[in-house]
């Protein structure tokens, strides 16, 4: 037995001892205060709840109701009447607003949010990438309006190995380079030059399809993921589409470029008339982004052209249920 004096003159085995003691006085604590590993982790689960997404979309619809009921106070208190409103009133009318603070996206997406594609015109805000990558089921990405710039496209496919393209612009006659001189993403991509419209005329220059005519030609029941630039008929275009649904939009979300310009749907009546339908068909705006590029190059031009991106919370699809 090792006397008092040998401890004493003895540096490691003091440490030792120190060491034991001290290690013995945290297990007994541990065990005074959460008594094994699983009251500890009953502990921590009761600190930092599992929150479901149908629970944080029930919440985001709450908080959306609030954003609706702002609306109505602010035409009350710029109209009263709904034909008092201008989408951008005239500066001598002191009138701080335009369209698009009628139309918030406070609604949150309940996965991570991402910009894809170019910093400036052409990149779309995303939500969820994630939860399509991990699904079970296939991935479907409609395009229409895709131009002489893929930046979003191919960006996006490269996050989505299991993803299927179909690219539609009567105005070129194929995707960009960035997908053309990449087989892996070339190989996954269809690309068509038709027009999307609220009818479908195949004798027209373009040809002019609905979303449920491409849909059946395709073969496909629900699009993951639908994004939308064509200038002006995004409109009557996403009318027929839930006229056309029976009772759920047949997209998880769309990526929706709005021209309120030039056409009956810049004034307020009409357009607000346009927006209460997908609303009431279950789209939620999360993100917006305006479009101020043509409003640098010319200083008269009105800041009416604006990025949206919705998510459908109807149906039964990756971004509003768990384990899809």
């Amino acid at each position: 037995m090792l006397s008092r004096h040998h401890i004493l003159s003895n540096p490691r085995a003091s440490a030792s001892i120190l060491l034991a003691v001290t290690a013995l006085t945290l297990v007994l604590l541990w065990s005074t205060l959460y008594g094994d590993l699983q009251s500890f982790q009953t502990l921590v689960a009761f600190r930092r709840p599992y929150v479901s997404t149908a629970d944080r979309i029930d919440r985001s619809e709450l908080l959306y109701e609030g954003t609706v009921k702002q609306r109505w106070h602010m035409i009350d208190k710029y109209g009263p009447k709904v034909t008092d409103i201008a989408s951008f009133p005239d500066p001598e009318t002191g009138y701080p607003y335009t369209l698009w603070d009628f139309f918030h996206s406070s609604f949150n997406c309940p996965h991570s949010v991402r910009r894809i594609g170019v910093p400036d015109d052409g990149g779309k805000w995303v939500c969820g990438v994630e939860r399509l990558v991990e699904q079970h089921h296939s991935c479907v990405v409609y395009s229409f309006g895709v131009n002489n710039e893929s930046s979003f496209e191919p960006e996006l496919l490269s996050e989505l190995p299991h993803c299927q393209l179909y690219g539609y612009d009567f105005n070129v006659s194929s995707f960009g380079p960035e997908i053309e001189t990449n087989f892996s993403l070339a190989s996954r991509s269809h690309f068509f030059p038709y027009a999307l419209g609220n009818t479908t005329n195949t004798n027209e220059h373009p040809p002019t399809y609905t979303l449920t005519a491409l849909m059946k030609a395709n073969d496909h029941t629900f699009i993951d993921l639908l994004k939308i630039d064509i200038e002006g008929a995004e409109f009557e275009s996403l009318a027929e589409m839930i006229q056309s649904s029976s009772s759920v939009l047949p997209f998880g979300q769309l990526q929706l470029e709005i021209h309120a310009l030039n056409s009956e749907y810049a004034k307020f009546p009409k357009f607000l008339e346009w927006w209460e339908s997908p609303e009431k068909a279950g789209l939620r705006p999360f993100w917006t982004e305006t479009n101020l590029g043509h409003v640098n190059l010319d200083r008269s031009a009105l800041p009416d052209v604006t990025e949206y991106s919705f998510i459908n919370i109807k149906g039964r699809h990756a971004l509003i249920m768990d384990d899809y």
